[in-house]
């Protein structure tokens, strides 16, 4: 695994994935990798990142950000629902399918596949029943998360009142680096930080936001999903999408026309400011089978 520690960048041994370098618990991922030791060599100055997780801890995608909330439920023809003021809630996504930078196969059946601009946050210790003050320092480090959703497949799964689930089943990626806490206090929020998010898709500006505007902090959102279960070490926990932070969004507001939804070989670049960019390109979808005779 590479570090980025301050002037220097280096490597440490036998680290595929932050998971490994947690162990059973971290509070800090600084005291991990000093404990886990450095090669002698430096590391490379030009480097793949691969996703800073592998494996199958659980992935919970939350729906913290109003914006987003407000454009989403009216695409479904739906008001505001005051309980989203009450609950922060979330969906399991699927872990499986958690990959870092570099190709991103678009969705199977799909015409209208979409980015979604994110925050991810991984922890590093367990619990059960958190207060949000526990909940929050539970968390190692943050990331730049991108939750690829396949609009058209989704909109019919949630019309038979499930999902999402086909929809968001393609792929999740995050990195490029994992930033810990400590050196975000400066720009801290009562509820997350004052940090621009943004997207393109090949160069052109699609998404402008900043994650101080979420309304979950992520102590509560993971002290929620701590209630009556457990949050357990190398957990992901998705913020969900900020405003501007997916094409649906902006193509309902803007036009389709101005934000067309992405097609093979369209490459898109995800960036929250301090945790680096994200960078994904589009391939061509799988062979899917057909379930019955005309049936896919």
């Amino acid at each position: 695994m590479l570090i980025d520690d301050g002037p220097e960048r280096r490597i440490i041994k036998g680290v595929g994935d932050v998971r490994e370098l947690i162990g059973e618990s971290c509070t800090s991922l600084v005291d991990a990798a000093n404990a886990r030791g450095f090669e002698d060599v430096p590391a490379p100055v030009d480097v793949d990142y691969l996703s800073p997780l592998a494996g199958t801890g659980a992935f919970r995608d939350f729906y913290a950000f109003e914006q987003h909330v407000k454009a989403g439920r009216a695409w479904r023809g739906l008001e505001m629902d005051p309980d989203w003021y009450k609950l922060p809630v979330f969906y399991f996504s699927n872990p499986y399918a958690i990959r870092g930078a570099g190709d991103v196969t678009l969705a199977p059946g799909s015409e209208r596949f979409d980015f979604e601009l994110e925050v991810g946050a991984i922890l590093g210790r367990g619990g059960s029943n958190l207060t949000p003050e526990q909940g929050a320092g539970l968390v190692v480090g943050y990331t730049v998360l991108n939750d690829w959703s396949a609009r058209d497949i989704q909109k019919r799964e949630m019309l038979l009142s499930m999902g999402p689930v086909k929809g968001k089943d393609t792929a999740t990626t995050i990195g490029p680096w994992v930033v810990t806490p400590d050196e975000l206090d400066d720009v801290r929020t009562p509820t997350g930080f004052d940090l621009r998010m943004t997207c393109t898709v090949n160069g052109t500006k699609y998404s402008d936001a900043n994650w101080s505007q979420v309304y979950w902090s992520f102590g509560e959102m993971i002290a929620y999903a701590s209630r009556g279960t457990e949050v357990r070490p190398g957990d992901l926990i998705g913020s969900g999408t900020c405003g501007t932070g997916c094409i649906n969004e902006l193509s309902q507001t803007y036009g389709e026309d101005k934000f067309p939804f992405l097609k093979v070989g369209d490459v898109v670049e995800a960036e929250v400011e301090r945790l680096g960019v994200l960078r994904n390109t589009i391939t061509a979808p799988a062979e899917f089978h057909e379930l019955r005779p005309g049936i896919r």
